[in-house]
């Protein structure tokens, strides 16, 4: 194969230290020799390791790394260099004969023939956003854990109060919570204390409240609660810092939030998962291959093996996936009309993500174009096909037990009803 860089580095990258393999063409033509150094993972080490790779003229540094140690080692090192993080599973080495000095020098010698493919790394701004929005992701999972954990102590003392409020997180249930952490027992009297919409389920609740709830079941509810708050003051505090550093990218998360499902917390995820630069996608079709929400291909000797999706960003496709089901439960526009036709030959499941996968190629375009979203209305698959419109309500009618005559009107006609 040809050789596209001649001097070329790969490196295997762990939390205490880096191997390094420099690939540069040997003392006779046609030949090449490598050396494999290691290196630790401080700051002055990197700051060595570019040092030499400049001094060896390497032209493209290919890396891999598990978590996020890749990280000192591409930042310092991509301020001079040419630097690729990639997919360990796209620079697989044999099996039975790995070890990180063999890693390295694979991958030094893929890098030589361009065979491999950097991965997305998006700049400093974007960067940080992913931080606080990741963050902010997994702490509202432990809140919802949280609130679990709280249901569990509720459990045990034979408390049913989250199976009359929608949510243990409302203002009657957290009322109830306090009074009866206070001391209060008396199950009229926390009844009571629930909000006037409540009043009508005054007995359930009343029945609900009557359990044996003790000093042990106070203490542990206390601190759920206490738990619950810390959480929730965190993330307001993220809120706030996520909308000093979306400053710059405003105009893009207004774009977002005019297509359907798209909320405002939805959008920071898309701005902070793919950017707002679409040039690093070539097409639609590679975002959305890059965050796993199209079919895969896997076909040997003319058979196809498995088409299903392959993991991507999993925050971004939890994302995608609340705007999806929340636009699928829309009456007047054309992405539920959408959802609602693959949902009934392909299930649920495959109607949300080919939603995703649709809310993505949209993103990309507007994006892309800087354009907002246009809607294409609930009766866009009937203009674009009208005949099979017809057919399909023929079909209805027979159904019905009816004569499928459907005469077109002339123009200016009203039609009539019997």
């Amino acid at each position: 194969m040809d050789i596209v860089h001649e001097r070329a580095a790969g490196m295997d990258i762990s939390k205490g230290d880096a191997k390094v393999c420099i690939r540069i063409p040997g003392a006779r033509a046609g030949t090449s020799s490598r050396t494999v150094t290691t290196y630790g993972s401080t700051t002055n080490e990197i700051v060595r390791l570019r040092r030499d790779l400049e001094a060896a003229a390497v032209t493209v540094v290919v890396m891999e790394a598990t978590g996020d140690y890749w990280k000192p080692f591409y930042f310092l090192l991509a301020e001079s260099l040419n630097v690729q993080l990639v997919n360990a599973k796209a620079a697989r080495n044999i099996p039975g004969r790995k070890s990180d000095v063999s890693d390295a020098t694979w991958l030094a010698e893929l890098a030589a023939h361009n065979l491999l493919r950097g991965s997305f790394v998006p700049p400093e701004p974007i960067r940080q956003l992913r931080d606080l929005t990741r963050t902010r992701s997994n702490l509202t999972h432990e809140r919802t854990r949280e609130f679990s954990r709280l249901e569990k102590a509720l459990e045990d003392s034979n408390i049913k109060l989250s199976s009359v409020v929608s949510t243990l997180s409302t203002q009657s249930a957290r009322s109830i919570l306090n009074a009866l952490v206070s001391g209060e027992r008396d199950p009229h009297a926390l009844a009571s204390l629930a909000h006037a919409s409540m009043h009508r389920k005054s007995a359930a609740l009343i029945e609900a409240l009557t359990g044996r709830f003790t000093d042990h079941h106070a203490f542990m509810v206390q601190l759920h609660l206490n738990r619950i708050d810390q959480i929730e003051a965190t993330l307001a505090a993220l809120d706030t810092r996520i909308d000093t550093v979306m400053e710059p990218f405003s105009l893009a998360r207004e774009l977002l939030m005019t297509v359907p499902g798209i909320s405002k917390n939805v959008a920071n995820v898309i701005i902070a998962e793919a950017g707002v630069d679409m040039n690093v996608f070539d097409t639609a079709g590679h975002l959305a291959s890059w965050a796993g929400v199209c079919p895969s291909q896997n076909e040997s000797a003319g058979r196809i093996k498995s088409t299903q999706t392959r993991p991507g960003d999993h925050y971004l496709k939890a994302a995608l996936g609340i705007a999806a089901l929340a636009v699928s439960r829309s009456k007047t526009t054309y992405l539920a009309v959408k959802y609602r036709r693959i949902q009934s030959h392909a299930g649920a499941l495959r109607a949300v993500v080919a939603l995703q996968h649709t809310l993505l190629v949209v993103i990309w375009n507007m994006l892309h174009d800087g354009v907002a979203y246009d809607e294409l209305g609930i009766d866009h698959y009937d203009k674009t096909n009208p005949e099979r419109a017809r057919k399909r309500l023929q079909r209805r009618m027979v159904a019905l037990g009816f004569e499928p005559n459907l005469t077109p009107l002339s123009a200016g006609s009203s039609p009539s009803f019997s």
